[in-house]
């Protein structure tokens, strides 16, 4: 490079490179000038982590129905972390008081049922009614990458829009039935935050049944239309924890279907034992699609409400309720202790290895383990 060049270089005149013969993109004129005093773009803003709230912020949001405050309070209590931990539980206790007020209605049904559709339809009415609704979609959490698709925002954006309606999906972390173990903390906040009617969508995947049955005050059944083939199909022990049956996608030329189904349905309960005392469950009828029947079926869950409460049955399952909770949460704690315990680490493999090969029974393993596992803590007294 002769004179002349380096010194047009160091002008940045025109026809200047950038050490790779074109001009800089961040050049925002044609003229040696502008080149020369264009300037750079600045670097990127570096993220600032958001400062964490305090107890008194999250009960303070959640109390005023504040619902991007309730969404990080329902992430709190869902977080595994110690520090997470010790702060929800602060969190939801001084939120006690406000708590216990609303219908808790579970919602159930086989794949095609048209679970969603249906809460969209009656949580809708609900919000059309007065109420706040507050919908708890749990979305199937796959046990190879961990991944959940949590959906159901998209698949009900209507009510998702709807300012009296709360939807928050939430993986189910693998828990049994696919129903999250804080389902019921998450209950709670939504509760505090002014929702008076608790929708908990469950994957409906067996025993899932099972577990939402114990967290709700009304457990209902979305079935298919067409008689026949979907009782045949369904569980006599699923049958005999629901409340009422919902045969949905009762329009068009499903019309007479349903109502034979409905017919079929009701002839079966009668000779099963009802879920709740002195109360019969029954098969109903409706289109979500189209909304009909939706009414009456609110009708059917206000009726139970108050019978139930009449009877004193309503306030004793809720009692249950809470001392299931309790030793159910003695029973996660207990294992988690178990499993993280240095000596269990240190003897599982074994062990494992020598039940998969055949050398030692399942029971000798099982009572080595806990052993090791009691001397310790024994040695830790």
């Amino acid at each position: 490079m002769n004179g002349e060049e380096k010194q047009q270089e160091r002008a940045g005149g025109e026809g200047a490179v950038d050490g790779q013969g074109k001009r800089p993109e961040w050049a925002d004129g044609e003229s040696a000038s502008s080149y020369v005093q264009a300037k750079r773009p600045s670097a990127p803003k570096r993220l600032v982590k958001r400062k964490e709230r305090s107890v008194a912020d999250y009960v303070q949001g959640v109390l005023a129905g504040d619902r991007t405050l309730l969404a990080q309070a329902i992430t709190l209590v869902e977080s595994n972390a110690a520090r997470h931990l010790e702060l929800a539980q602060q969190v939801l206790n001084e939120l006690l008081p406000h708590v216990g007020r609303s219908i808790r209605i579970g919602v159930t049904g086989v794949p095609g049922a048209g679970k969603s559709t249906f809460i969209e339809a009656f949580g809708t009415f609900l919000c059309e009614q007065g109420h706040r609704v507050a919908v708890l979609a749990v979305d199937p959490t796959s046990s190879l990458t961990g991944g959940s698709i949590l959906g159901d925002k998209t698949r009900m954006e209507t009510l998702a829009r709807n300012p009296r309606a709360f939807i928050r999906p939430s993986p189910s972390g693998g828990a049994l039935g696919g129903v999250h173990r804080k389902t019921r903390e998450t209950m709670m906040l939504c509760e505090a935050a002014g929702y008076d009617i608790i929708l908990v969508e469950t994957v409906g995947v067996g025993q899932s049944e099972f577990v939402v049955r114990g967290m709700v005050d009304f457990f209902l059944l979305l079935a298919l239309t067409g008689a026949g083939d979907e009782l045949q199909g369904m569980k006599r022990g699923i049958m005999e924890l629901v409340d009422a049956i919902v045969i949905n996608k009762a329009d068009g030329d499903n019309k007479e279907k349903a109502r034979a189904a409905q017919k079929e349905y009701n002839q079966f309960l009668h000779y099963l034992r009802p879920a709740t005392p002195g109360w019969q469950t029954k098969a109903y009828t409706c289109s979500a699609l189209w909304g009909e029947g939706i009414a009456d079926i609110w009708q059917v869950i206000e009726t139970f409400v108050k019978t139930t409460k009449q009877s004193g049955v309503f306030d004793d399952r809720r009692r249950q309720q809470q001392k299931d909770w309790m030793h159910a949460m003695i029973k996660e704690y207990v294992e988690t202790r178990f499993f993280a315990d240095p000596i269990v680490k240190e003897k599982l493999p074994a062990l494992e290895n020598s039940v998969i090969s055949g050398s030692k029974p399942v029971t000798a393993a099982v009572r080595e383990l806990i052993e090791a596992y009691e001397r310790g803590i024994g040695g830790q007294i």
